[in-house]
């Protein structure tokens, strides 16, 4: 049981930076009910995007829609400058693996990249081999993809996704399901294809931890609307460190802690999570030892993308429609 209180959060844009893709109120809508409502997303040319929400808030729909795959009901995007039926001119700098990896599994590795080089009229000799080292898949090229594991899997649908050479690639949830080794193989080859190829990614995901180790921005989708959007550098300066004290009385504390001014506490489970400037540190320990309150521990921690994200969203659970 947890007891906090929370500040409220803004959306921070910034205008003059280099987008690859924007949104203006863009909306789907199934019936009455709103898939997607209002969205407004700015991606930056060679960063990677994650968009984070629970279970059926709107990732899968806003990433078929920006990939081709299904239309809006409103609103308007932009890919590379161009809107409207200009952006049909520049689809094919966008690839996409949405929702499970369309391969063949009685084909090897390099057949499925193969068949996708052919369609697309890729013929350079030496290139899908490339491809294949770039995802780390070099020493299973000949393996059929049926005896793939899920990791390795999820690395074919994502080489498969990059033929052609894209400048903007949209990854719907690549790490699900995944055991610790596969999201760290998946995590190093979208990094790979940022930091090698110079590429844009959008990624969602619901594992905030890993996806707090990979991405440059985030947008938070919830209950099918963008309620905020930051990049890393902001997610430091709004949520920064904060104090954790442990006491002989943590309910006493809190309560002392609660009728001063400047101060957010939230009392967990063995200690209290205090947000304040740090240089009000030593003061507030004083003030603490002065009313009786025997101090175990202090020490100082960063919010996580978690955290962050649960205090914007106010927790809830997950919706899975």
């Amino acid at each position: 049981m947890m007891e906090k209180t929370k500040p409220s959060v803004s959306l921070d844009k910034q205008d003059n930076a280099e987008y690859v893709l924007t949104t203006d109120m863009l909306s789907k809508k199934y019936g009455s009910r709103y898939a997607a409502k209002d969205i407004n997303i700015r991606i930056r040319k060679g960063e990677i995007y994650g968009l984070i929400g629970r279970n059926g808030a709107g990732k899968t729909t806003i990433m078929r829609v920006l990939s081709g795959l299904s239309n809006a009901t409103s609103g308007s995007y932009s890919l590379f400058g161009k809107t409207g039926r200009g952006i049909k001119s520049v689809m094919s700098k966008v690839g996409s693996l949405i929702e499970s990896p369309g391969i063949y599994s009685n084909m090897t590795a390099y057949d499925n990249l193969k068949i996708k080089c052919i369609a697309l009229g890729v013929n350079k000799p030496g290139y899908i081999e490339q491809l294949l080292e770039l995802v780390g898949l070099s020493q299973a090229g000949r393996k059929k993809a049926g005896a793939f594991s899920l990791g390795m899997r999820q690395r074919l649908g994502i080489a498969v996704a990059i033929v052609g050479d894209p400048k903007l690639v949209i990854l719907d949830e690549p790490i699900n399901g995944l055991d610790p080794q596969g999201i760290v193989d998946v995590r190093n080859t979208l990094s790979r294809l940022r930091d090698e190829k110079g590429m844009t990614v959008m990624i969602s995901s619901h594992i905030l931890d890993e996806l707090g180790k990979l991405a440059d921005s985030y947008g938070i989708i919830n209950e099918g609307m963008l309620i905020d959007e930051f990049t890393n550098e902001e997610l430091h300066r709004r949520s920064g460190n904060y104090t954790v004290i442990s006491t002989d009385n943590d309910r006493k504390a809190f309560e002392l802690i609660g009728g001063l001014k400047g101060i957010e506490a939230e009392l967990e489970e063995n200690r209290i999570r205090i947000k304040t400037e740090l240089s009000r540190e030593n003061n507030l320990v004083k003030y603490l030892v002065d009313n009786d309150i025997f101090i175990k521990e202090v020490k100082t921690e960063s919010f996580s993308l978690e955290e962050y994200y649960l205090s914007v969203t106010r927790g809830g659970s997950d919706d899975n429609g």
